[in-house]
This record gives C-alpha cells, structure tokens and sequence, in this order.
C-alpha cells in the first residue's frame, strides 16, 4: 500500500514538473486551415439588379471558383455570358455558356443560346449540334426548334449554291459562240448569268399572262449580247449587271 502511494506521489510529481516548464500563455497547436466557400451573395445580388456591369464584377470570383456553390456558379455563368452576348463579345459568352455546360449538361436553354452564338460566327456545324442538343433534352423547345429548322434549310441552300457557283445557267460543255465561252471563262460572269436566267425565271412565272412579253424581252437581251459582244465599245459585265438590276427591280413589284 506505501507502495502504490509512493508512485501516485511520483506522478503528481512529474505532472507539476511538466506543467512548470511550460510557457504560462502556451496554447493548444492550431487545427489545419479548412476551406471556406466563397460568399455568393455579392454575385446574387447583382444578378437581382439585373446590372450588367455589377454581375461582371461580383460574379468574377464566383465563376472561376469550384469551391463556390455549384448552382450559383452556373446561375453566375449564364447571366455573365448574356451580359457579354449583349456586349457582343461572343467569344466569352461562348466561354461562360461552356463552363456552364460542363457543369451541368442538362441546360436546353442555354444549348440553345449557346447556339445562336456560333450561328453569328458562321459555325454552322456547332450552331446545329447545339440546337440538336436542346431539342433532345426539350423536344418542344420552340427557340431551338425553329432555329434548327432555318439553319437546316440554310445549309441546304448552301450546298445548293456551292454545286453551281461559278457555272452558267447553260452547258459550257455545249458552248459554241465567242460570248457563251468568255462567260464559261470567267467565274464572276458565269454567275452573273445564272443569276439574271433565275430571277427572269421567276419574273416571267409572276407576269401569268404577261410572261410571254417579259421572256421575249429576254430573248432580245441575249441577242443583242451575242451581236454585240467583241465590239470595242461593248462591256459586257456592265451589260449583264445592267440587266440582272432591271429585273431585279421587276421581282420587287
């Protein structure tokens, strides 16, 4: 008993010596740091202002930040990126739209504004993948629907034009006289050909009972262009130019 007395005695002992050493103000060691979400409320409330500049400047910390609530960061991307797109910076609203995007890929809306972006670069490629998209997650998407619909017809006239850019309205295979074979030879007026054959085409099938007259009146065009072409004081282009104008000017009535 004396003996387990004398080592509690011993303990208490060692204890108060170590309590001795120590500084009076030492404090516990400090915790690791712990990561701190960034306050999205600056962000929010310019997005409530609707201010173009402020959702700018509050929303750059947020949108760049993946510790940042991830839904208020998509609401600060897409509101940034139609800032820019109403700036017309379109390479950064295009930025902003794909992080966005990349965050959560079930946006139609913004698939979709996404879309009209490319479409004013000239993208046609992407513009359509983003409509399609859209439309895949909202069939019933009218904004992308419609936009489809046109940049499909669009591209359709497009390859249309491509096939016959640069031919004539007729077969430089079959060309015979001097003026038809100039035409064939150059690219801008074998254009200007097919162009003045489409739209007088269109002018006669307007005129009904009429058109006999207005395809005569072409008839006399190509004839004068074939008696008068090798002259020194005939131009041909401004002759055709002249010509596709005066029709043009028809189809507009």
């Amino acid at each position: 008993m004396r003996r387990h007395t004398t080592l509690i005695v011993g303990a208490v002992a060692i204890a108060a010596v170590i309590c001795a050493v120590q500084p009076d103000d030492a404090v516990a060691a400090p915790s690791e740091p712990t990561d701190q979400q960034i306050d999205s409320a600056p962000c929010m409330a310019a997005l409530t202002a609707g201010d173009d500049e402020k959702i700018i400047a509050a929303c750059e910390a947020l949108v760049g930040n993946d510790k940042a609530p991830k839904a208020d960061r998509i609401k600060a991307l897409i509101a940034r990126g139609a800032v820019y797109e109403r700036k017309g910076d379109v390479e950064r609203a295009i930025g902003d739209y794909d992080t966005a995007l990349r965050l959560d890929p079930t946006l139609a809306d913004t698939f979709n504004a996404r879309g009209d972006l490319y479409r004013r670069k000239g993208d046609r490629v992407h513009a359509l993948a983003d409509f399609g998209a859209a439309l895949k997650l909202n069939p019933n998407h009218p904004a992308a629907k419609d936009s489809y619909k046109a940049l499909a017809l669009e591209a359709e006239r497009l390859g249309a034009l491509i096939a016959v850019n640069d031919k004539p309205s007729f077969n430089c295979a079959k060309a015979r006289r001097p003026v038809e074979k100039a035409i064939c030879a150059s690219p801008e007026l074998a254009n200007l050909d097919r162009e003045i054959n489409a739209v007088n085409t269109k002018v006669v099938r307007l005129a009904g009972k009429d058109g006999r007259a207005m395809q005569r009146e072409q008839d006399d065009f190509i004839a004068r262009r074939n008696a008068a072409f090798g002259r020194a004081d005939y131009d041909l282009q401004a002759a055709m130019r002249q010509r596709l104008d005066h029709l043009l000017t028809l189809e507009r009535r």
